[in-house]
C-alpha cells in the first residue's frame, strides 16, 4: 500500500526517526593565505565529497571565497567534530601530495588548514537561501 503522503527526498528516514540535519561549514587556510588555484579547488571539492560519503553524508553545496563554504546533509549518528576533522585531514594530505610545489609557495610549515572552523546549524534558514549564499561566493580567477 503506497503512503498517503509524498516523501521528501531531502529528509532521511529510519525506523523510528526522520532527521533532517544540515550544517554550514567554513574552513580557512592557515594564516588565511589564498592558496587555491581553480584546478586545485575542483580537486578539493572531489576530496570533500568523497570524505563526506565515508560518513554517509552528502555535500550539497561547495564554494570558496578566501575560505571554503560547505553545506553538508548528515545523519544523526555522525559526530560533528569528526565530520569536520576527517575531511580537513584527508584534503590537506591529498592536496599536499598532488600540489606540493604550489602549496609551498603560498603556505609555510606543515599545516594547510587553520585549526579553527565555523559550523552553523541550518535549521532556521531555508536551504535555498543558504545554497544561494554559498553559490554567490567568489571563486579565484585562473
Amino acid at each position: 500500500m503506497p503512503p498517503r503522503w509524498k516523501p521528501n527526498p531531502d529528509i532521511r528516514t529510519g525506523r523510528h526517526v526522520a532527521p533532517n540535519l544540515h550544517v554550514h561549514l567554513v574552513f580557512v587556510t592557515k594564516y588565511r593565505r589564498k592558496a587555491f588555484s581553480d584546478k586545485m579547488l575542483k580537486r578539493c571539492e572531489e576530496i570533500m565529497r568523497e570524505a563526506c560519503t565515508d560518513f554517509e553524508a552528502e555535500l550539497k553545496q561547495f564554494n570558496e571565497d578566501n575560505h571554503l563554504h560547505l553545506l553538508v546533509h548528515y545523519p544523526p549518528k555522525v559526530q560533528l567534530s569528526k565530520l569536520v576533522n576527517s575531511p580537513k585531514g584527508i584534503s590537506s594530505r591529498r592536496l599536499r601530495q598532488e600540489y606540493d610545489t604550489h602549496i609551498r609557495r603560498h603556505l609555510r610549515g606543515g599545516h594547510f588548514w587553520s585549526g579553527s572552523y565555523f559550523a552553523g546549524s541550518c535549521h532556521g534558514a531555508p536551504l535555498t537561501v543558504l545554497r544561494q549564499y554559498i553559490a554567490n561566493q567568489k571563486r579565484p580567477a585562473g
